[in-house]
């Protein structure tokens, strides 16, 4: 009989819905559906990571911990291969400290893709997953768009028994997969493989719900759901519809839809009344038109409005399918979608095809994510070459565990936080830093004769006001007095999210430069960085003499960073944007006094 999996938690724990419900009624629904009988609850997984990190308010890890503490149910989290929860590839020795993080916190069973369906990338990670004891489900991505696709990945499916999975999964972000192809992968994967099959699909227009219902006709064992607000706003596969369906059919699932039902309510009193996504009628609607993921149709169409480009959506939608089947035809998980998306954007506002070119676009088209399904076409791998050419920093292999540790200075404080800062980066350093403070301050509380009682008191307030809207709480208890006020936040430098770019007010015209002055402009709609960390020197000051190829600046869209450099040689006259500024397409960033040119004091 199938079992099934909820992806509730994971899904309340990332965007659009990440910070919506309180951690602690996060927990509370955890314990609800450890009641209903599902086979594992997914909690966690690369949007997670992502949500955490930005938000800056908890470790990933703490959730996790937390979850594990409270149910009994096996937990699961969802990684993209050699990426596992960032948007780069790391070094095996991250891959293996990573797992064994994940294992120790609780998680039970790790669901495993390669964002370019390259099995090979799979197998550090699941080689160390055995190792830790959990289970290993190998997932393929199904994204449509040439033929052969399905070949393709039953090919992919027959290296998998290899590397100690004990199933195989169906992933579709997309939304495109049709009951009858679902029939024929599920049945072809069983036969190539050897292992059970299992289904992670949507479907904005029902059709992940019939999938669901044909995969376990024909065998499929396992299929992911979530319960029914989730499912409706996010295109999943409600459990509570899938339970009811499946039971009619014979097929038994074990699942009780009590604590479903529960569960939804318990949503429903946080995110009932309000829009959960950014996914108008309109963009779901292009989203099944051209086969691509809706939550990246919605934020392709926040950037061309940021900057009045709104009727070039289907221009741009059109040039990310031209793109992926230029660049050897990827599938369209993240992060592998969200690179060919902005590429897409940076060709169609430009006008200029490749004239830009991103430095994950680069990556992917030198291999450096991996094997692509077919190969590049020469005529872009060409291009690509003459437009960037050498890149040291995207040559070198990716950072060691003593790389990272060496770098952070002491800020790892065990393999969680060095795992994270591996991948994260500085967005992970200003985590680490904010946790570390918190921390300091709630040890400065329990200082002098405070009992053990109320220190715990003590630390449940300060929890409450950070997890709510709550200004200020004050209690009396045994003749003390206790007030925690919430502080005004110092901002914190991050990348802004794209809803917050494209909010931004248009901004002032510069003065005009004098003549000979070069203008460097934003060649998109990103966050601005004058150095490639916190703790290190900006690329440039005013003054410095820089040569052509140099980098000025990092700028940072769609959760991608890219090296802005200089086209000549040059003296560096006027920086006009602050650190951590969203900038807009064409934005006046640098002027550069040709060297040939007299300096103006």
């Amino acid at each position: 009989m199938p079992q099934l999996v909820d992806t509730t938690i994971r899904l309340l724990s990332q965007e659009p819905l990440a910070g919506k419900v309180p951690t602690g009624e996060v927990l509370r629904i955890a314990e609800i559906l450890d009641r209903a009988g599902f086979a594992c609850l997914e909690v966690s997984g690369g949007g997670v990571f992502d949500a955490a990190v930005r938000r800056g308010v908890e470790s990933p890890w703490e959730r996790i911990r937390a979850l594990a503490a409270r149910t009994t149910t096996p937990l699961g989290i969802a990684l993209r291969g050699r990426f596992l929860v960032g948007s780069k590839p790391v070094s095996t020795d991250i891959v293996r400290r990573f797992v064994s993080c994940a294992a120790e916190n609780g998680i039970d069973v790790f669901r495993l893709h390669d964002p370019l369906n390259d099995v090979s990338n799979l197998r550090e990670a699941g080689r160390a997953i055995v190792d830790a004891g959990r289970q290993f489900h190998a997932g393929l991505v199904y994204s449509p768009g040439r033929a052969g696709e399905i070949d393709a990945l039953v090919e992919q499916a027959r290296k998998i028994a290899d590397l100690g999975a004990s199933r195989v999964l169906v992933n579709d972000p997309t939304g495109a997969l049709l009951p009858h192809l679902t029939q024929e992968l599920v049945e072809r994967l069983r036969d190539a493989t050897g292992l059970p099959v299992g289904l992670y699909v949507q479907g904005a227009s029902g059709t992940g719900l019939a999938n669901a219902l044909v995969a376990t006709r024909v065998g499929a064992d396992l299929v992911a759901t979530a319960v029914y607000p989730l499912a409706l706003a996010l295109h999943r596969v409600p459990g509570e519809s899938l339970v009811d369906a499946l039971h009619g059919l014979g097929r038994d699932t074990g699942v009780d839809t009590a604590p479903l039902w529960a569960a939804a309510d318990v949503i429903d009193e946080h995110i009932g009344d309000e829009p959960v996504a950014p996914v108008a009628p309109r963009i779901a609607v292009r989203a099944a038109e051209y086969d691509l993921p809706a939550g990246l149709v919605a934020a392709l169409d926040v950037h061309l409005r940021a900057h009045a480009a709104g009727d070039r959506l289907l221009d741009t939608l059109f040039e990310v399918g031209r793109i992926r089947a230029e660049a050897g035809w990827p599938p369209l998980a993240a992060p592998i979608g969200q690179i060919l998306a902005s590429q897409a954007l940076l060709n169609v506002l430009s006008a200029s095809r490749y004239g830009t070119v991103l430095d994950e676009f680069r990556l992917l088209v030198e291999g450096g994510y991996g094997e692509t399904p077919v190969p590049i076409e020469a005529g872009v791998a060409r291009a690509v070459e003459l437009v960037t050419g050498s890149s040291p920093a995207l040559d070198d292999d990716p950072p060691s565990a003593d790389d990272v540790r060496e770098a952070a200075e002491g800020l790892a404080a065990s393999e969680e936080d060095l795992v994270l800062l591996a991948m994260f980066g500085e967005e992970a350093q200003t985590l680490l830093q904010t946790i570390r403070q918190r921390h300091s301050r709630e040890a400065s509380l329990l200082q002098g004769d405070v009992d053990a009682t109320r220190a715990e008191r003590i630390r449940e307030l300060v929890r409450i006001v950070q997890e709510s809207g709550v200004g200020e709480i004050e209690i009396e208890d045994g003749g003390m007095r206790v007030s925690v006020r919430r502080a005004e936040e110092v901002q914190v430098v991050s990348a802004a999210p794209l809803a917050a770019i494209a909010e931004q007010a248009e901004p002032s015209l510069p003065p005009a430069a004098p003549a000979g002055t070069v203008r460097v402009e934003s060649p998109m709609v990103g966050v601005f960085y004058r150095s490639a960390d916190p703790g290190s020197p900006a690329f440039v000051e005013v003054g410095d003499v820089v040569a052509a190829g140099q980098t000025l600046c990092l700028l940072e869209a769609m959760k991608l960073f890219n090296e802005l450099k200089a086209e000549q040689d040059g003296r560096v006259r006027a920086i006009h944007v602050e650190n951590g500024q969203p900038v807009e397409f064409g934005q006046l960033l640098f002027e550069l006094d040709p060297l040939d040119a007299q300096p103006i004091v």
